[in-house]
């Protein structure tokens, strides 16, 4: 049997770190908004490149915060993806704005910046480009079209901790980005939890009174904000990750590119396309072909587990049918719901275990 993911691989990795992170928030006393958190903060900031990073509970929170600190809301038009988790919309309702989707380039999955264009109005405030995969958007040419024109740009980060482009990590690539950490990120905690990296500071001192209650001084509330703090523990078992990052990444790109080879010219499948420009770190493996029902079930049979991200397209959801759009407004949206299949990867994978799961797609194919 072949997991999609095996989270204990990594957890035996760092156990005694974990044991000693957890010592280390039992003894101290600071359960909420201590000191693990306060390092952390700097820590991921540093690692990203960037002034600021702000712990929030969760990648959902990081997204709809951050445009709740930028003043954007009800009557706002936000472009997002036409395929992407459902959070990176989510993220623009929550604060009562309005999703415009944008079709994706069908070569990386991710929002297509000459289809950006077409989408903008007078409404528009905020552009979330959305890092899906593990490969970040391409930025320049996003920065490019919104920066003239005032326009926030907001990566959603989630799936992309330590991906570049053009030599920037993720993280400092537009105004500010989202991240969660998710268990089975890149950079995954124990349970939810999630970050905002910005360089603006009036951003990030909005992002920390928000986030705690609307307040920076106890029982001072100056508006009307959440409860969304990053735990001390998860940041504690954070910061024992953020030095293997790196190199977790580095091996899933190995992985990657293992995948990659062994599949090259297989059927109609189709494997990661990684511009020159950038850096993917993985998050997921995926794959595209239109008989994916059946390739999915003839791993399944040979104890492969696989996963599809993600089978319906936001604009199809029933959140969603308020915005009116049909099924056929979004093709390619629509075809990387139909067609794509993630494949298992993790740091700690085999080699082996890529021959294995690339051995059975090429019987399959054959």
């Amino acid at each position: 049997m072949i997991p999609f993911f095996d989270i204990h691989a990594g957890h035996a990795e760092l156990a005694n770190e974990f044991t000693e992170a957890f010592s280390r928030v039992m003894t101290s006393g600071h359960v909420i908004m201590g000191p693990e958190v306060s390092a952390f903060e700097k820590e991921f900031a540093t690692y990203c490149g960037a002034k600021h990073c702000i712990g929030v509970g969760n990648g959902l929170d990081a997204l709809a915060l951050t445009l709740r600190a930028r003043g954007i809301g009800p009557g706002d038009e936000v472009l997002v993806p036409s395929q992407t988790f459902i959070a990176s919309w989510l993220g623009v309702s929550m604060v009562g704005a309005t999703p415009v989707p944008v079709e994706i380039d069908p070569a990386t999955y991710l929002i297509d910046p000459a289809r950006i264009k077409e989408k903008l109005t007078s409404k528009t405030k905020a552009i979330m480009p959305v890092h899906l995969y593990g490969l970040p958007a391409a930025m320049d040419k996003i920065n490019e079209i919104a920066r003239p024109l005032g326009i926030f740009v907001l990566e959603d980060a989630a799936q992309a901790h330590g991906a570049t482009h053009h030599g920037k990590r993720t993280g400092t690539l537009g105004n500010a980005a989202a991240f969660s950490f998710y268990p089975t990120k890149n950079l995954g905690a124990m349970g939810d939890a999630g970050a905002v990296v910005t360089d603006d500071d009036q951003l990030a001192a909005d992002l920390r009174m928000l986030r705690n209650y609307g307040s920076t001084q106890k029982y001072i509330h100056e508006v009307a904000g959440v409860n969304s703090r990053l735990d001390e523990l998860q940041a504690a078992l954070l910061r024992t990750k953020i030095g293997r990052l790196d190199a977790w990444n580095d091996k899933r790109r190995a992985l990657a590119a293992r995948y990659s080879e062994g599949l090259k010219g297989v059927g109609d499948l189709r494997v990661p396309f990684v511009p020159a420009d950038s850096t993917h770190v993985f998050h997921l493996y995926v794959v595209s072909t239109q008989r994916r029902a059946e390739l999915s079930a003839h791993l399944t049979a040979a104890g492969v587990q696989t996963l599809v991200h993600y089978p319906i397209a936001p604009h199809m959801q029933g959140a969603y049918a308020e915005l009116g759009l049909p099924a056929d407004s979004l093709p390619l949206g629509t075809a990387a719901a139909n067609e794509t299949l993630s494949l298992p990867i993790w740091p700690q994978m085999k080699p082996e275990q890529v021959d294995t799961v690339v051995g059975h797609i090429r019987g399959f194919f054959a």
